[in-house]
């Protein structure tokens, strides 16, 4: 399964549509095979099956996540990739975006907003962390504000695709950011934004 998942990656980071480019690849390239642990080229239908019947949606969306972050990162990293990433995150056929021009407008100034916003609100605001911690506060921050500019995005997704806007090295995960906001009181946020309009 490891070495299918590796191949379909390779397919994914090339862009190709079809199962077909991937098996004229690996016959030119038997050399890869043997370096994923393969004993000869799998074929075409074969490929066709474990993508379309063996995976799982959920599966196939994961190497298609993971082949656009590694595209992402490894252009940012300045190394050739075989296509062009792309940047947004994929919306579902039921979310479709809508060509909202102040919605637009608004994310357009996202990241201005953002800085902004850090630097009159963020000294105010406190989780109350160690001073060990790896993800720096203000990344907590940056991700509520990232994900209060935008309609219909949970913390979970928009963590993921806060790290391919994000400028961070290092971003919150969704799970830790809803832990940390959490387990602020509604009496210490009140406190914060108190705080925050009198340092304005």
């Amino acid at each position: 399964m490891a070495q299918l998942f590796r191949l379909f990656l390779l397919k994914e980071l090339h862009g190709w549509t079809h199962e077909t480019a991937l098996f004229t690849y690996l016959t030119h390239h038997v050399e890869l095979c043997e370096q994923l642990g393969l004993e000869t080229v799998p074929d075409q239908s074969t490929l066709w099956r474990t993508w379309h019947e063996r995976f799982s949606t959920k599966l196939r969306e994961t190497i298609q996540a993971a082949a656009r972050m590694i595209l992402i990162k490894a252009q940012d990293a300045g190394v050739a990739v075989p296509r062009e990433p792309e940047r947004q995150l994929p919306f579902h056929d039921d979310e479709q975006e809508e060509s909202n021009p102040d919605n637009q407008a608004i994310l357009d100034e996202a990241a201005s907003i953002t800085d902004h916003i850090g630097h009159v609100v963020f000294p105010a605001f406190s989780l109350n962390r160690g001073d060990s911690c790896e993800i720096h506060e203000n990344a907590y921050w940056d991700l509520q504000t990232y994900l209060g500019l935008r309609e219909r995005l949970a913390a979970n997704e928009g963590a993921r695709s806060f790290v391919y806007e994000s400028n961070r090295d290092q971003t919150p995960l969704g799970h830790a950011h809803r832990d940390q906001i959490r387990d602020l009181s509604i009496e210490q946020i009140r406190e914060m934004y108190r705080q925050a309009v009198l340092d304005c």
